[in-house]
């Protein structure tokens, strides 16, 4: 048996092998060892693995699963749960094998090699994906599992109860006399719309993958996104929390009320309801402390209470009623009473049909009570739509038959004077239906004056039922329980919205305890703020807020499901199929609708809030991504744009310098990054190009454009970045060029960095880029170039060098004038400690001058791009000049002719300076200089004697001839003339813009390049040389 290593294999796995049996795979080590037998390497056809199920870990410390390898490879395992984890928080997601590794594998293995030990960056690694630590960890064996809970207890008994409130016995039976079984009837139904269509939606998206704690919040945040969900947690925490103070408050009441029939007062009727608030929500408090099997076996009794006080009420509107029942009203079922009762009987100031609407509808807000305790659940995509559903259907079959038995039981209005009783069959002058029932109650239906009946007692149902005192056991059970579920609720809403960091200073209460990861010191702050608002007492304007706050969440849960279907996207794939995305929009716009019907100051001041808190997110831009239906319509809209863009015809109204820049690591070269992002960010398009060469590509990280783009959202540059793999640069650029942008967005503008270390490199690296010029020039786009003082390239660890070409020449007219300060690319702030450096182009301008030598007509690029400058605020007090060639005959008829162009093109620029000496030969010291550039690539022919031109151009063609040197002799003393006017002129100038020279097409490189060196030399502001591609990107015509 032999064993061989290889460099290539994957980390954090261990094969191990022995004669008996296959090869264990471990989520630890990978080890590699094979059986070698007759020179052949043996290679078994499973593996297995050792590893530990979530749900398995419960019952069991380990377990051993099988793991089948594809037939094509042991390392290409077939599809598995494991590699699709990284959505499953605390799971141990283990990564494929790259297609680089098992490519390499297989050629190893051919090669007698054995994937085993070291590790390269092609190899695959074990990755542990966590989520914010929203769930439970694995367990250890010796400790208790977490508590689950399932569709019926979870959601199904936890929405009847928070359903079930005050207001079905105490406010059911008023809004039936008011608004008459029918319209009553009607109400509800449109509140169960409104619910059920919301439940469709929480269905639809609890089912749109795996639903950690968060609730409506979670479900919210995670499709429209941080922006839309931040608010929306905090509104709906804090909704939450006052609905427990409210029903605190609520059940106070009851007590209160309880305690008075016995004759019992501990201070007054104000402060009585404080101090049982407080004792109460202390209790509850207790409760949840205790942990959520606690809460949830508390929540069982209360339901159970609830069962026995509705049987006690169905049984008693059956049972025969007494005089005394009689007397309040209660006459059992009778059909004149059913039918008297069908209409409407509006009483009060403002009282009808919305104004009852308003009063039931918040009977309705614990829809989400299961939703908000979805890490609690089991499965929650099965348990949320289930028991909402559920809980929406018995609570509504529930609420119809209350308002129908007590509708067909109970007289509007009644004295409770047992005297009241007619007898014999004396009706003469009696008002009401209790005539017919052998009582005369007219005498306080005139007068007003009623206490008994539908309309006037609000513990009617206490009355109608068996024993009274079951009635107000409901009433506490119903205000405790849902107390107690809006305790729980916003606690666990109000972690997870802490742990996203969406928000400052609350991440200390995102904190977790035990093995259900109780938020205790949510809880604690959930507390002071009920105890504060029952303490306070006012909350019938509260009560409107939070009702306002819980139709806000159902308008946006119903929007994120419209949002998610409308989009299209592949990652929309609920499981739950019954909803429609219409429907979805009907219950977002019926919810917005319903807020400003039931109290419109109320729905302002939420929305208010919302905005409020929607600015402070958006503007804060949270580093998070959760695959947000937000996204999906904006690459929505983007491609459909893109796409009607494409049928558009260019016009020269619309032309923008869209830029492809030669970058490289856009880091590396920020100034170039900056100086593009002036003129381009939010006018148009920017692609920061990098060219990828020899063996860069083989050292290149894998995340490097990953954090190259979040080095440009760093530096708030608007661009995408390309990275392109070629054998040179000209090749590179030509494809670029080529296939980068999309239909209309492509660009049109090539921008490189200046070649400042021409003289010292290679003959082919000139023509590299020299070509990548003429390749610009041949497919039509336009070109800029530019030079900066000290160089574009800061990639050696921030140290720079001048270049030597860029040295001061004291030779220029103006020699006594001091140079200014140099403002570059070098300019660094924390120099070393931060990879954003500080370039001039950052710098506010002041007023200096951009100054435009306008040698050739372009087509306008060199007047447009300092305009867009111009448009920034750190360029906006910049006077542009514009330098123009003419003689001094007709200089005053040149300028008047350009000043009237510029005027036409309304480009605000009212500075034109001919240039009438740049005929002039120029200073023999800076001619020698450009002789003595290109001296080391002349080929010096005449002077060599017994050899041809022929054969010197084949050893060295990129070699200037002396005839070539002599034919462009004229071209590069205007050149140098150019320069020694530019340095005259611009000396103090922000930036220069000079034409950019069109290359014949037999200029040799070397020599090209020296003119360009030579038109930009001893400036020490940046300076650009620009070309457009000779058609119109500006025009005076407004057609």
């Amino acid at each position: 048996m032999g064993q061989l290593t290889s460099k290539h294999a994957l980390p954090g796995v261990r094969f191990s092998t022995n004669e008996e049996g296959p090869p264990r795979y471990s989520s630890h080590h990978f080890d590699g060892s094979s059986q070698q037998q007759g020179g052949n390497l043996q290679i078994p056809p499973t593996i297995v693995v050792s590893d530990m199920d979530s749900s398995a870990s419960e019952h069991r410390d380990s377990q051993l699963a099988l793991r089948r390898s594809s037939f094509y490879s042991t390392l290409d395992l077939v599809p598995q749960l494991e590699h699709y984890a990284s959505t499953l928080p605390h799971h141990q997601a283990r990564s494929r094998p790259s297609l680089g590794a098992l490519r390499k594998a297989f050629e190893e293995v051919e090669a007698g090699t054995d994937v085993t030990t070291t590790t390269t960056d092609s190899g695959v690694s074990s990755l542990t994906v966590t989520d914010n630590g929203n769930e439970e960890s694995q367990a250890p064996p010796n400790e208790k599992a977490p508590v689950r809970f399932g569709w019926v207890t979870g959601v199904m008994v936890r929405c009847m109860l928070n359903i079930w409130g005050v207001i079905l016995f105490l406010r059911l039976s008023w809004i039936t006399s008011q608004a008459g079984i029918l319209l009553t009837c009607l109400i509800i139904l449109m509140s169960v719309m409104v619910t059920s269509v919301t439940a469709l939606s929480i269905s639809a998206i609890a089912t749109n993958g795996r639903v950690i704690s968060g609730g409506a919040y979670f479900m919210i945040s995670r499709s429209l996104g941080p922006e839309i969900g931040g608010p929306i947690g905090m509104v709906f925490s804090f909704a939450n929390a006052l609905a427990c103070a409210l029903n605190t408050v609520g059940f106070a009441e009851v007590v209160r009320d309880l305690l008075q029939e016995f004759g019992v007062v501990m201070v007054d009727a104000v402060n009585d309801v404080r101090i049982v608030g407080v004792i109460t929500v202390t209790i509850l408090l207790l409760i949840s402390l205790a942990g959520m099997e606690w809460e949830s076996k508390a929540q069982i009794l209360f339901f159970l209470v609830l069962m026995v006080s509705f049987s006690n009420y169905l049984v008693g509107t059956v049972i025969p009623p007494s005089p005394e029942k009689q007397a309040q009203g209660i006459f059992g079922y009778r059909s004149e009473i059913l039918i008297a009762n069908l209409k409407p009987d509006w009483r009060g100031a403002g009282a009808n049909f919305f104004q009852m609407f308003a009063i039931f509808f918040p009977s309705a807000i614990g829809i989400l009570s299961g939703a908000n305790i979805s890490g609690d659940l089991k499965d929650p995509a099965s348990a949320i739509p289930k028991g909402t559903l559920m809980a929406i259907f018995w609570t509504t079959f529930s609420h119809l038959v209350i308002v129908i038995t007590v509708g067909a039981c109970v007289v509007r209005d009644a004295s409770g004077n047992v005297t009241d009783i007619l007898t014999g069959n004396i009706t003469e002058g009696c008002v009401g239906l209790g005539c017919n029932l052998g009582w005369n109650f007219t005498e306080c239906i005139q007068s007003q004056s009623c206490e008994y009946g539908l309309a006037n007692n609000p513990k009617v149902l206490g009355q109608i039922s068996g024993f009274n005192y079951l009635i107000t056991a409901g009433v506490i059970a119903a205000s405790l329980s849902s107390a107690l579920g809006f305790l729980v609720s916003a606690p666990k809403v109000f972690q997870c919205l802490c742990r996203d960091n969406i928000y400052p200073y609350i991440g200390f209460f995102a904190k977790g305890y035990g093995k259900n990861d109780e938020p205790l010191r949510a809880y604690l702050l959930c507390y002071i703020i009920a105890v504060a608002f029952i303490l306070i007492a006012e909350l019938d304007t509260i009560a409107a807020l939070i009702s306002n706050f819980f139709l806000c969440s159902y308008s946006l849960i119903n929007f994120s499901c419209f949002h998610a279907s409308i989009t299209n996207s592949p990652g929309w794939r609920p499981s739950f199929h019954y909803y429609s995305k219409w429907t979805a929009l009907f219950g977002a716009l019926i919810s917005v609708v319903l807020m400003f019907l039931f109290t419109w100051w109320a729905a302002l001041t939420t929305f208010c809030i919302i905005f409020f808190l929607f600015g402070y997110v958006n503007y804060n831009k949270p580093k998070v991504n959760w695959g947000s239906s937000v996204q999906a319509g904006t690459y929505n809209m983007a491609l459909s744009y893109s796409v009607s863009l494409s049928g558009v015809e260019d016009h020269v109204k619309n032309f923008r310098p869209q830029c492809l820049v030669l970058t490289g690591p856009p880091n590396q070269r920020p100034a170039l990054v900056d100086f593009v992002g002036s003129f381009t960010k939010h006018i148009s398009l920017m692609i920061c190009g990098d060219v990828i060469t020899g063996q860069d590509s083989q050292t290149r990280p894998q995340d490097a454009t990953d954090w190259l783009v979040k080095w440009m959202n760093k530096r708030k540059v608007r661009s995408f970045y390309t990275p392109f793999t070629a054998d040179s640069l000209r090749v590179g650029a030509r494809h670029l060029l080529q296939a980068s942008g999309l239909g209309k967005l492509k660009p049109n503008t090539l921008v490189l960095g200046f070649k400042a270390n021409w003289r010292e490199s290679s003959p082919e690296s000139i023509e590299d880029y020299i070509n990548t010029i003429y390749d610009t020039f041949d497919s039509n786009h336009c070109l800029c170039i530019l030079r900066m003082m000290d160089g574009l390239d800061i990639s050696d660890q921030f140290d720079f060098e001048v270049n030597q070409g860029f040295e001061p020449d004291d030779s220029v007219e103006n020699d006594d004038q001091q140079s200014p300060e140099r403002g570059s690319a070098g300019d660094i702030s924390d120099k070393g400690s931060s990879d954003q450096i500080k370039t001039v182009f950052q710098n506010d301008q002041g007023k200096k001058t951009i100054d435009v030598y306008w040698i050739a007509d372009d087509g306008g690029l060199t007047l447009l791009v300092p305009y867009l400058l111009t448009r920034r605020k750190r360029w906006h007090h910049s006077k542009v000049r514009v330098f123009i060639v003419g003689d001094e005959h007709n200089m005053e008829e040149g300028r008047n002719e350009m000043m009237a162009l510029l005027r036409r093109f309304r480009l605000d620029f009212n500075d034109v300076i001919v240039m009438t000496d740049s005929e002039k030969r120029p200073h023999p010291k800076n001619l020698n200089r450009f002789v003595d550039s290109v001296a080391p690539f002349r080929l010096y022919d005449e002077q060599q004697e017994g050899v041809s031109v022929q054969e010197l151009r084949q050893s060295t063609p990129w070699k200037i001839t002396d005839k070539e040197f002599e034919a462009f002799k004229l071209k590069a003393e205007r050149k140098v003339r150019l320069n020694e006017i530019i340095r005259r002129n611009s000396q103090n100038a922000a930036l220069v813009l000079v034409s950019l020279p069109v290359p014949h097409s037999d200029c040799p490189s070397a020599l090209y390049m020296a003119w360009l060196d030579t038109l930009t030399c001893g400036l020490h502001c940046p300076t650009v040389l620009i070309r457009g591609n000779q058609q119109n990107v500006l025009t005076f015509y407004c057609q």
